[in-house]
């Protein structure tokens, strides 16, 4: 599985961004995906997770009620919408795929890693 993450940029503080996996190869609906994101000098850190069948999700405590992880298999898409993103939102965001949900919401247990995406949030 290839995975390519887009749609960071710089935004103010309140505002929104949307990211994108494109994901290429066989078997996609078998993964759990997951958005992770990395500071320098941190480690990287999980944000947010999808089942294969999208039916189940999980976040990181400091994004929910303001990010949405869903996933669109038809064409092979998984998303992750930031509203009211702050300046601790400021980081290289990783899409990746693991054996299943649980498995996609730790860096141990990710299968595959796509390039990351920068997100700048200005206060």
């Amino acid at each position: 599985v290839q995975l390519q993450a887009s749609g960071g940029g710089l935004v103010q503080a309140g505002g929104s961004l949307r990211l994108s996996c494109a994901a290429s190869g066989r078997s996609f609906t078998y993964y759990g995906m997951g958005w992770f994101r990395q500071v320098p000098g941190k480690e990287r850190e999980f944000v947010a997770g999808i089942s294969g069948t999208g039916g189940s999700t999980y976040y990181t405590d400091s994004v929910k009620g303001r990010f949405t992880i869903s996933r669109d298999n038809a064409r092979v898409t998984v998303t992750l919408q930031m509203n009211s993103l702050k300046p601790e939102d400021t980081a290289v965001y990783y899409c990746a795929a693991g054996r299943d949900l649980t498995s996609a919401t730790a860096p141990r247990g990710i299968l595959y890693w796509g390039k990351g995406t920068q997100v700048t949030v200005s206060s």
